[in-house]
Protein backbone atom coordinates (compact mmCIF):
# COMPACT_ATOMS: atom_id res chain seq x y z
CA UNK A 1 0.00 0.00 0.00
CA UNK A 2 1.38 3.42 -0.96
CA UNK A 3 0.02 6.83 0.05
CA UNK A 4 1.15 10.01 -1.67
CA UNK A 5 0.21 13.58 -0.79
CA UNK A 6 1.62 17.09 -0.93
CA UNK A 7 1.96 17.03 2.85
CA UNK A 8 1.81 13.92 5.01
CA UNK A 9 0.48 14.56 8.49
CA UNK A 10 0.23 12.39 11.56
CA UNK A 11 -3.52 11.96 11.26
CA UNK A 12 -3.25 10.53 7.74
CA UNK A 13 -1.94 7.24 9.11
CA UNK A 14 -4.19 5.25 11.39
CA UNK A 15 -2.47 4.27 14.64
CA UNK A 16 -2.28 0.55 15.40
CA UNK A 17 -4.92 -0.22 18.00
CA UNK A 18 -2.54 -1.91 20.43
CA UNK A 19 0.37 0.55 20.17
CA UNK A 20 1.16 3.87 21.79
CA UNK A 21 2.85 6.91 20.30
CA UNK A 22 6.64 7.02 20.51
CA UNK A 23 7.43 10.16 18.52
CA UNK A 24 5.19 12.91 17.23
CA UNK A 25 6.48 15.82 15.15
CA UNK A 26 4.19 18.68 14.17
CA UNK A 27 5.00 21.44 11.69
CA UNK A 28 8.74 20.93 12.01
CA UNK A 29 10.91 23.40 10.09
CA UNK A 30 14.69 23.65 9.95
CA UNK A 31 16.74 25.94 7.77
CA UNK A 32 20.38 26.93 7.45
CA UNK A 33 21.95 30.21 6.39
CA UNK A 34 20.22 33.54 5.82
CA UNK A 35 19.08 35.79 3.02
CA UNK A 36 19.79 34.47 -0.46
CA UNK A 37 21.89 31.69 1.05
CA UNK A 38 19.02 30.41 3.22
CA UNK A 39 18.23 26.73 2.64
CA UNK A 40 15.21 24.88 4.04
CA UNK A 41 16.36 21.42 5.08
CA UNK A 42 13.11 20.28 6.76
CA UNK A 43 9.88 21.82 5.49
CA UNK A 44 6.68 21.54 7.55
CA UNK A 45 7.10 17.88 8.48
CA UNK A 46 4.39 16.09 10.48
CA UNK A 47 4.85 12.48 11.49
CA UNK A 48 3.96 10.00 14.17
CA UNK A 49 5.61 6.70 15.05
CA UNK A 50 4.54 4.01 17.49
CA UNK A 51 6.29 1.58 19.76
CA UNK A 52 6.82 -1.78 18.08
CA UNK A 53 7.61 -0.21 14.70
CA UNK A 54 10.79 -0.15 12.65
CA UNK A 55 10.24 2.92 10.46
CA UNK A 56 12.43 3.89 7.52
CA UNK A 57 12.84 7.43 6.24
CA UNK A 58 14.01 7.12 2.64
CA UNK A 59 14.97 9.62 -0.01
CA UNK A 60 17.86 10.92 -2.10
CA UNK A 61 20.95 12.55 -0.62
CA UNK A 62 20.19 16.09 0.51
CA UNK A 63 16.48 15.44 1.02
CA UNK A 64 16.65 16.34 4.73
CA UNK A 65 16.53 12.84 6.21
CA UNK A 66 19.47 13.16 8.58
CA UNK A 67 18.50 16.70 9.60
CA UNK A 68 15.02 15.45 10.50
CA UNK A 69 16.51 12.65 12.60
CA UNK A 70 18.75 15.14 14.38
CA UNK A 71 15.72 17.28 15.24
CA UNK A 72 13.69 14.28 16.41
CA UNK A 73 16.53 12.96 18.59
CA UNK A 74 17.20 16.24 20.36
CA UNK A 75 20.52 17.02 18.66
CA UNK A 76 19.45 19.89 16.40
CA UNK A 77 16.81 22.42 17.48
CA UNK A 78 14.04 23.11 14.95
CA UNK A 79 13.31 26.65 13.84
CA UNK A 80 9.57 25.98 14.07
CA UNK A 81 7.25 23.19 15.16
CA UNK A 82 7.20 20.75 18.05
CA UNK A 83 8.65 17.32 18.75
CA UNK A 84 7.28 15.11 21.51
CA UNK A 85 8.93 11.85 22.53
CA UNK A 86 6.80 9.67 24.80
CA UNK A 87 4.61 12.73 25.38
CA UNK A 88 7.47 15.02 26.40
CA UNK A 89 7.99 18.19 24.36
CA UNK A 90 11.75 17.78 24.16
CA UNK A 91 12.54 21.28 22.88
CA UNK A 92 10.85 22.85 25.90
CA UNK A 93 13.30 21.11 28.21
CA UNK A 94 16.30 22.91 29.69
CA UNK A 95 19.68 21.99 28.20
CA UNK A 96 20.53 19.78 31.18
CA UNK A 97 17.18 17.99 31.12
CA UNK A 98 17.39 17.52 27.36
CA UNK A 99 20.85 15.97 27.73
CA UNK A 100 19.51 13.61 30.40
CA UNK A 101 16.52 12.78 28.21
CA UNK A 102 18.74 11.88 25.25
CA UNK A 103 21.01 9.82 27.48
CA UNK A 104 18.18 7.79 28.99
CA UNK A 105 15.59 7.59 26.22
CA UNK A 106 17.38 7.73 22.86
CA UNK A 107 20.12 5.58 21.34
CA UNK A 108 21.79 6.93 18.19
CA UNK A 109 23.91 4.89 15.79
CA UNK A 110 25.88 7.21 13.53
CA UNK A 111 26.76 6.40 9.95
CA UNK A 112 30.50 6.51 10.72
CA UNK A 113 30.12 4.52 13.97
CA UNK A 114 32.14 7.08 16.04
CA UNK A 115 34.07 4.39 17.90
CA UNK A 116 37.13 5.49 19.86
CA UNK A 117 40.18 3.81 18.28
CA UNK A 118 42.28 3.71 21.44
CA UNK A 119 39.59 1.97 23.47
CA UNK A 120 38.72 -1.69 23.35
CA UNK A 121 35.38 -2.82 21.99
CA UNK A 122 34.04 -3.32 25.52
CA UNK A 123 35.31 0.08 26.63
CA UNK A 124 33.52 1.74 23.72
CA UNK A 125 30.25 0.09 24.72
CA UNK A 126 30.81 1.04 28.38
CA UNK A 127 30.87 4.80 27.67
CA UNK A 128 27.11 5.49 28.03
CA UNK A 129 27.08 3.34 31.18
CA UNK A 130 29.85 5.46 32.67
CA UNK A 131 27.80 8.55 31.82
CA UNK A 132 25.00 6.98 33.85
CA UNK A 133 27.41 6.95 36.81
CA UNK A 134 28.21 3.26 36.85
CA UNK A 135 31.66 2.32 38.09
CA UNK A 136 34.24 1.46 35.42
CA UNK A 137 34.35 -2.14 36.63
CA UNK A 138 30.56 -2.61 36.56
CA UNK A 139 30.25 -0.79 33.24
CA UNK A 140 32.73 -3.14 31.57
CA UNK A 141 30.94 -6.21 32.89
CA UNK A 142 27.61 -4.90 31.61
CA UNK A 143 29.14 -3.82 28.30
CA UNK A 144 30.24 -7.38 27.63
CA UNK A 145 26.65 -8.53 28.09
CA UNK A 146 25.55 -6.17 25.32
CA UNK A 147 28.39 -7.38 23.12
CA UNK A 148 27.08 -10.89 23.67
CA UNK A 149 23.64 -9.75 22.48
CA UNK A 150 25.14 -8.58 19.18
CA UNK A 151 27.31 -11.69 18.87
CA UNK A 152 30.66 -10.08 19.64
CA UNK A 153 31.55 -11.36 23.11
CA UNK A 154 34.79 -12.82 21.74
CA UNK A 155 35.83 -9.38 20.42
CA UNK A 156 35.46 -7.54 23.75
CA UNK A 157 39.20 -6.89 24.26
CA UNK A 158 40.03 -5.92 20.67
CA UNK A 159 40.33 -2.34 19.37
CA UNK A 160 37.90 -1.30 16.61
CA UNK A 161 40.65 -1.41 13.97
CA UNK A 162 40.77 -5.19 14.39
CA UNK A 163 37.07 -5.54 13.51
CA UNK A 164 35.32 -5.75 10.16
CA UNK A 165 32.91 -3.01 9.07
CA UNK A 166 29.92 -5.15 10.01
CA UNK A 167 31.40 -5.89 13.43
CA UNK A 168 32.06 -2.21 14.06
CA UNK A 169 28.45 -1.48 13.18
CA UNK A 170 27.30 -4.06 15.72
CA UNK A 171 29.56 -2.51 18.37
CA UNK A 172 27.91 0.84 17.69
CA UNK A 173 24.50 -0.82 18.08
CA UNK A 174 25.58 -2.46 21.35
CA UNK A 175 26.71 0.93 22.65
CA UNK A 176 23.41 2.52 21.60
CA UNK A 177 21.30 -0.09 23.38
CA UNK A 178 23.48 -0.22 26.50
CA UNK A 179 21.25 2.33 28.18
CA UNK A 180 18.13 0.39 27.14
CA UNK A 181 16.68 3.33 25.16
CA UNK A 182 13.04 3.40 24.13
CA UNK A 183 13.95 5.06 20.82
CA UNK A 184 16.76 3.69 18.67
CA UNK A 185 17.88 5.75 15.68
CA UNK A 186 20.22 4.52 12.94
CA UNK A 187 21.62 6.86 10.31
CA UNK A 188 22.44 5.01 7.06
CA UNK A 189 23.40 1.77 8.86
CA UNK A 190 24.28 -0.05 5.63
CA UNK A 191 26.09 2.77 3.80
CA UNK A 192 29.59 1.34 4.21
CA UNK A 193 28.64 -2.33 4.16
CA UNK A 194 28.20 -4.81 1.34
CA UNK A 195 24.65 -5.90 0.54
CA UNK A 196 24.65 -9.19 2.45
CA UNK A 197 26.27 -7.72 5.57
CA UNK A 198 23.96 -4.71 5.56
CA UNK A 199 20.87 -6.85 5.24
CA UNK A 200 22.11 -9.13 8.01
CA UNK A 201 22.71 -6.17 10.36
CA UNK A 202 19.24 -4.67 9.90
CA UNK A 203 17.62 -8.12 10.06
CA UNK A 204 19.47 -8.72 13.33
CA UNK A 205 18.23 -5.40 14.74
CA UNK A 206 14.64 -6.21 13.83
CA UNK A 207 14.79 -9.71 15.31
CA UNK A 208 16.78 -9.00 18.47
CA UNK A 209 16.41 -5.31 19.33
CA UNK A 210 12.89 -4.33 18.23
CA UNK A 211 10.08 -5.04 20.68
CA UNK A 212 6.68 -3.62 21.60
CA UNK A 213 8.29 -1.14 24.01
CA UNK A 214 10.85 0.21 21.55
CA UNK A 215 10.62 2.23 18.35
CA UNK A 216 13.39 2.10 15.76
CA UNK A 217 13.93 4.79 13.12
CA UNK A 218 16.30 4.19 10.22
CA UNK A 219 17.43 6.70 7.62
CA UNK A 220 18.45 4.94 4.44
CA UNK A 221 18.44 5.06 0.68
CA UNK A 222 19.29 1.35 0.47
CA UNK A 223 16.42 -0.41 -1.33
CA UNK A 224 17.97 -3.78 -0.48
CA UNK A 225 16.69 -3.59 3.11
CA UNK A 226 13.23 -2.11 2.49
CA UNK A 227 11.55 -5.49 2.92
CA UNK A 228 12.47 -5.41 6.61
CA UNK A 229 10.61 -2.19 7.41
CA UNK A 230 7.34 -1.97 9.29
CA UNK A 231 6.61 1.31 7.51
CA UNK A 232 8.47 3.45 4.97
CA UNK A 233 8.24 7.24 4.90
CA UNK A 234 9.43 8.96 1.72
CA UNK A 235 11.20 12.30 1.86
CA UNK A 236 12.23 14.77 -0.83
CA UNK A 237 13.28 18.43 -0.72
CA UNK A 238 12.70 18.57 3.01
CA UNK A 239 9.12 17.27 2.85
CA UNK A 240 7.49 13.93 3.53
CA UNK A 241 5.96 13.05 0.19
CA UNK A 242 4.41 9.65 0.83
CA UNK A 243 4.47 6.46 2.84
CA UNK A 244 3.92 2.77 2.41
CA UNK A 245 3.54 -0.25 4.61
CA UNK A 246 6.43 -2.66 4.91
CA UNK A 247 6.38 -6.25 3.81
CA UNK A 248 5.27 -7.53 7.22
CA UNK A 249 2.13 -5.35 7.43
Amino acid sequence: MTVTAEAINASSIEAPATRTTAIKATGVMKWFGAGEAKTTAVNNVNLETWFGEMVYIVGPSGSGKTTLLSVISGILKPDAGTVTVEGTDIWNLSNDKLADFRLNKIGFVFQDYHLFPRLTTAENVAIPLILRRKSWHDALIEAKKYLEIVGLASRADLPPVKLSGGEQQRVAIARAIAGQPDILILDEPTASLDGDTGHAIVSFVKKNILNDKRCILIVTHDSRIEELATRILKMEDGRLTGWEKGADQ
